[in-house]
């Protein structure tokens, strides 16, 4: 026997695997994912039709298996089955309610085919593993935004919402074509096309009152949302380019706050550290964040920030100087 038999053998298995879990698949992904060149996929393609599996391949579209043949139920290992359990507990707490129903009910049939150890051991992990999120991440009262958002991405429907934007005295209606989701600093983001403001905007999704899904079809291509999260904020016309150094002691307690508030770039100088970040100054929120350890910081530019700083210091000197008022 080959000693190549059996690592064909698993990477064959992982294909029919592949095959069921997606509607089209190419041979360039396959290829890619497994490491090996295209020739190696349509070899193994024609094996797989030879055990009886009808494939049906289309030029530059890809393959499939025909509509209707069913396989029997596929087996997970014990390690699989554990990643079951954290799957499961990050969609409890990071989706919002309609979302969690639809996984609750998904891993239920994925735990129907488990063998008896697998499920014991699925059991033996679910009440130790706990996950809190620092912040409400879905609107309690549209409990299935979510959903809608998935389901207008999927079928290139324009969707409606009542959107509350921070420091916005009301909501204000939008109508959207949502492009995609992604988590960072800890929320939910929608990047959608705006029909309002003529342009893509993020929409943090427990800042989302009200959402239905339009009958109105997308009015253009958006492309992947990575494209979007990767492309320069061309309107971000108040943000500025800041530079700071920070002892390092200090500067390994700030990974928190400092990708949030745009962090481009981290130099190290010996004992201190040099950070460049693209962020809105004229809000006092970056100044704010800045004075929590600006006794062991040093602002190399601008000089409108440095100003920022020191009015900042002068109101709190100011405020905490005044006699307390009792009643």
């Amino acid at each position: 026997m080959s000693l190549d038999t059996p690592k064909r053998f698993d990477r064959i298995i992982a294909i029919l695997i592949q095959l069921q879990s997606k509607r089209i698949i190419r041979a360039s992904e396959l290829a890619e994912r497994f490491e090996v060149s295209e020739r190696t996929i349509y070899r193994d393609i024609r094996t797989i039709e030879q055990c009886g599996v009808p494939i049906v391949s289309e030029a530059g579209v890809g393959y499939s298996i025909m509509d209707g043949y069913r396989l029997p139920p596929v087996m997970f290992t014990r390690e699989e089955a554990s990643s079951f359990v954290a799957a499961q507990k990050l969609m409890e707490k990071f989706t919002d309610e309609s979302m969690g129903k639809y996984f609750e009910s998904a891993m239920y049939k994925l735990k129907s085919v488990l063998r008896g150890s697998e499920k014991d051991w699925v059991a033996a992990l679910e009440n130790q593993v706990f996950i809190s999120p620092s912040q409400e991440l879905f609107n309690k009262d549209v409990p299935n935004a979510l959903e809608v958002i998935l389901e207008s991405i999927a079928e290139q429907k324009q969707v409606k919402l009542n959107y509350q934007s921070f420091g916005a005295e009301s909501p204000s209606q939008r109508k959207i074509e949502p492009v995609g989701i992604f988590h960072e600093n800890g929320f939910w983001y929608l990047m959608a096309w705006c029909h309002l403001r003529q342009e893509y905007r993020q929409f943090r999704t427990d800042r989302i009152q009200t959402i239905c899904r339009l009958e109105d079809a997308f009015t253009k291509e958006h492309g992947n949302i990575s494209d979007h999260l990767e492309r320069p904020k061309e309107n971000d016309r108040n943000e500025s380019i800041v530079k700071i150094l920070v002892d390092r002691e200090i500067a390994r307690f700030m990974s928190s706050g400092k990708k949030f508030y745009g962090l481009i770039e981290e130099r190290f100088e010996g004992d201190r550290v040099e950070m460049t970040f693209r962020t809105e100054i004229d809000c006092r929120g970056f100044t704010r964040w800045f004075m929590m350890f600006a006794d062991y910081a040093e602002i190399i530019e601008p000089a409108s920030f440095r100003e920022n700083v020191r009015e900042l210091a002068e109101q709190i000197l100011e405020s905490v100087s005044q006699p307390a008022l009792h009643s």
